[in-house]
């Protein structure tokens, strides 16, 4: 189309990176770099600063809602909260025109990373399982749309914030692409009884269904979940509201497995999304030394056995089925640190629970508004300052869950869009990939159908064309998730 970015594949300009997995998981990088010219406009050196050590985790990342309620995020906003719904009202026209005027030269870097060994004698299914998963693509902004005022026809809520309806060709066109996993993000609380028994509606359900559906035709595995609903009138980790947290989660998926029983392994259950004390100062901050914030873990521990009891409690696949369970705030620190559990299975499953995370690093770069102080545009693989947050993460998980036999699926990544960085995103998403995959990890990006504006642009596929606008940054998702 005429106003997609021109992207040709940069001859002459390869980038090589060995990086070896050492003793007890840590990575020693060895980079040999050779670089041509980088193309017209493409910022592809490294980050203006390295992120504190401290601040590695996606409880760094940023919470869209904010623009809405009129707060000013921390560093640690959610990146899967809207911009929406003013921001998507020009995602699709006006991103389109902003395009138009470059024409960029990209290309895909030579990266290698050696595959990191598990444990000796450690039962292999469920890496298998999760690297058959390889990259998967979040349907964002979507059926998570929610409002504090409900909408007239709860239907419209599917485009409340993405301004458009999903089709079986969107999905089809993502498969087609490449992708393995299509996430499925729900937010129920507006489509529930207000009776206390939280009924799901039932024209909503079809239609979530219905979508999964589009998937399942195509062979993709599925990750579905309860997303915007962490709230104190529905589910909030704290022992204050635990009664109304567990009553509520359990209805909900009671329900869905119920309708969802006989779907086979390609269906993945995830309990919670980004489970936090939403409204306080620890909301993106997991302070462990602070005894709210160790309640809250032990809460979470609590919500997310109760999911894989009332799952496995319902018959069909779902006696087996993987399922995904998250930390405080699905962060690697909420994921790795000495209060988490992993909730116990039911007799005869071994390593049938997942690992989710969420991981928008190095902030500064992936997730950071670019009018803050520290925010970069820029990103390079033969940069320490740009690869170590990532290596560190994906370190962090191999080390206490992967070696060991344990899946992880880090269910929502990306960079948003500053300023037409394609180049730089294009090395991340590689590198990130080759990262996650030399230590048996898949990914899914996070997708919210926008482009253009203030907002958080992380839109790699434009719905209403089913054309991808950054052609490289998808031939090397594809590659390194091999």
């Amino acid at each position: 189309m005429k106003n997609r970015i021109l992207a040709l594949c940069l001859a002459g300009a390869m980038i090589a990176v060995t990086t070896a997995c050492g003793a007890g998981g840590g990575t020693a990088a060895e980079s040999s770099v050779q670089t041509g010219e980088t193309g017209a406009g493409q910022e592809t050196g490294g980050t203006d600063a390295e992120q504190d050590a401290g601040e590695t985790d996606v409880e760094q990342k940023a919470e869209d809602a904010a623009e809405e309620s009129g707060q000013t995020g921390t560093e640690q906003e959610s990146a899967d909260e809207t911009d929406a719904p003013q921001d998507a009202l020009d995602a699709e026209s006006a991103g389109a025109e902003e395009e138009a005027d470059a024409v960029q030269e990209t290309g895909v870097p030579e990266i290698t990373i050696e595959k990191c060994a598990l444990e000796d004698g450690v039962d292999t299914t469920a890496i298998e399982f999760v690297e058959k998963m390889k990259v998967g693509w979040v349907l964002g902004n979507t059926f998570d749309a929610y409002t504090d005022e409900n909408l007239e026809d709860e239907m419209s809520y599917e485009s409340y914030w993405c301004k458009i309806d999903t089709t079986k060709e969107m999905i089809d066109a993502v498969k087609a692409a490449g992708f393995e996993t299509l996430r499925v993000p729900v937010s129920w609380h507006n489509h529930v009884s207000d009776d206390g028994n939280y009924t799901i509606s039932e024209a909503w359900l079809d239609r979530v269904q219905e979508v999964v559906d589009y998937a399942m035709e195509n062979d993709m595995y599925v990750i579905l979940n309860i997303h915007h609903d962490n709230s104190t009138n529905y589910m909030y980790p704290s022992q204050e509201y635990m009664d109304q947290s567990k009553a509520y989660v359990k209805s909900i998926w009671t329900q869905l497995a119920g309708r969802f029983a006989d779907y086979d392994e390609h269906l993945i259950m995830e309990s919670l999304n980004e489970p936090r004390l939403v409204g306080t100062d620890y909301e993106w901050w997991l302070d462990l030394n602070n005894s709210e914030c160790v309640e809250s873990v032990k809460c979470i521990n609590e919500l997310n056995q109760l999911f894989v009891d009332t799952v496995r409690a319902s018959g069909g696949y779902n006696a087996e089925r993987y399922l995904l369970v998250p930390g405080y705030d699905a962060s690697v620190q909420g994921a790795t640190n000495q209060y988490f559990e992993l909730p116990k299975d039911a007799d005869g499953n071994e390593n049938k629970i997942l690992v989710e995370v969420h991981a928008y690093t190095p902030y500064n770069f992936a997730l950071q508004a670019p009018d803050e102080s520290g925010s970069t545009n820029q990103w390079s693989v033969d940069n320490a300052a740009s690869t170590s947050e990532i290596d560190k993460t994906m370190d962090a998980l191999f080390e206490q869950y992967v070696k060991n036999g344990t899946g992880v699926v880090i269910d929502e990544f990306g960079a948003r869009d500053k300023g037409g960085n394609t180049q730089a995103r294009i090395d991340f998403a590689a590198y990130y990939l080759a990262a996650a995959r030399a230590r048996s990890i898949s990914c899914c990006w996070w997708d919210n159908n926008l482009f253009s504006g203030s907002g958080e642009n992380f839109g790699i596929f434009r719905r209403s064309e089913c054309s991808f606008p950054y052609p490289e940054m998808i031939e090397a998702m594809m590659k390194y998730s091999e």
